[in-house]
């Protein structure tokens, strides 16, 4: 006879697709909530804007090297225990932002904060453990991501008010409010999804090869590097370019913003809905092309005089639309390169997208000098957008040729 515990002591039971979207959402969220608040975070501490925005570039830094480690860990103890500690690491590297003492403290503890890719990693490796087909997987990836842009949808939002009427902390008091919730629902709701392996760590390393040799898992990484690449550089320039080029408030930048993600969410609900009937690959193609026609209409419209904080911000949803639409589908190619890998390649493929997303990041910094319009960032997100459709087209062209 059942008890009104059982499920919650049962631990081999798959999560609601709640916890997935909330998991997914807090790692996106940590990543922009305190974005409006950059230019009074560098007045704050007293350091150049270029400084503080390394708070950028170096969580996306590590973070990249943690994807690393986060797929073998989960593939080798199980998905449950890595999020159950990486989010108490989380945590912990939370309440270090908020005590500390200067910006070199502050870098520190926000790079701590990465470990919350964990989130983003596993709830994609916990969609392929539970579904084997890959456009029904790339459908399930679709609803939870368009699910999980609801929470940094309304983020840098929310973070744009209260820096302006309360101050940064409180961008980060309310990340550990969400992060003891999040933790909460992780331990009474997710069940362990994956087999664990029982070869040691260092074996798990060993099945590396095999993914990197594969020409279709480069082409899928490669892809979605590319397509976020040019959000990354988004993300890293923009509160400059709304700052210091048009003259915005906090609360002003951070509902702009939110332009991108409603395309994001708009494009993921396409992945969602036509994935399986278009064709993984056409999918992600016809997202890359999105993206780099919205930006190509942003530089023309910028080369032409014609540019200003409303066209650079709205065409932007094009670059949500776009990438909603193809990442998806990319990152279910990555994880049906060895499906039996399926946490060692999320975490790789993670790895090589954010490190390029961090790489980008800190060039967006380093392109906009006080002075600087936005004309640079257009063209590095550009040539981004361009680099992801030549790499998709790569597998298309593989895949018919095979």
């Amino acid at each position: 006879m059942s008890t009104p515990n059982a499920r919650f002591l049962n631990r081999a039971t798959p999560p609601k697709i709640v916890t997935l979207i909330l998991m997914a959402g807090l790692s996106a969220l940590t990543m922009n909530i305190f974005l409006p608040s950059l230019p009074s975070m560098a007045a704050w501490f007293d350091v150049p804007y270029a400084f503080m925005q390394l708070s950028v570039a170096l969580y996306l830094l590590l973070s990249a090297f943690l994807q690393i480690l986060i797929g073998p860990l989960s593939d080798r103890y199980g998905r449950r225990p890595v999020l159950l500690v990486s989010f108490t690491i989380f945590l912990l590297a939370t309440i270090g932002t908020l005590l500390a003492p200067n910006a070199v403290a502050f870098l520190i503890f926000r790079m701590l904060q990465a470990v919350i890719a964990s989130g983003m990693v596993l709830s994609r490796a916990v969609v392929r453990d539970v579904t084997t087909d890959p456009g029904q997987a790339a459908s399930m990836i679709g609803y939870v991501t368009m699910g999980m842009t609801l929470v940094p949808m309304i983020g840098p939002v929310i973070g744009g008010y209260l820096d302006q009427y309360i101050g940064w902390q409180a961008n980060f008091g309310l990340l550990f409010g969400m992060g003891l919730l999040v933790l909460g629902l992780i331990y009474a709701d997710l069940g362990e999804t994956a087999t664990p392996s029982t070869t040691g760590m260092f074996q798990q390393f060993q099945k590396y090869p095999a993914l990197l040799k594969s020409t279709a898992f480069w082409g899928y990484c490669l892809c979605a590097a590319f397509a976020s690449g040019c959000f990354f550089a988004y993300l890293g320039g923009a509160p400059y370019v709304g700052n210091q080029v048009f003259g915005l408030s906090s609360s002003q930048i951070g509902k702009l913003f939110a332009l991108t993600a409603v395309g994001y969410a708009m494009g993921n609900f396409v992945a969602g809905r036509f994935s399986a009937r278009v064709g993984m690959n056409r999918m992600v193609l016809l997202g890359t092309l999105a993206t780099t026609g919205g930006l190509g209409v942003l530089a023309l419209l910028t080369l032409a005089g014609l540019s200003g904080p409303v066209v650079f911000f709205s065409l932007t949803i094009a670059m949500g639309i776009g990438n909603g639409m193809s990442l998806p589908n990319a990152n279910a190619g990555i994880l049906s390169a060895r499906p039996d890998l399926a946490g060692t390649a999320s975490g790789l493929g993670g790895a090589i997208t954010i490190g390029g997303g961090a790489a980008l990041a800190a060039l967006a910094g380093a392109i906009l000098p006080p002075g600087a319009t936005e004309m640079p960032l257009i063209l590095l997100m550009l040539a981004s957008s361009l680099a992801s459709n030549l790499a998709i087209l790569a597998v298309i062209g593989r895949a018919r040729a095979a």
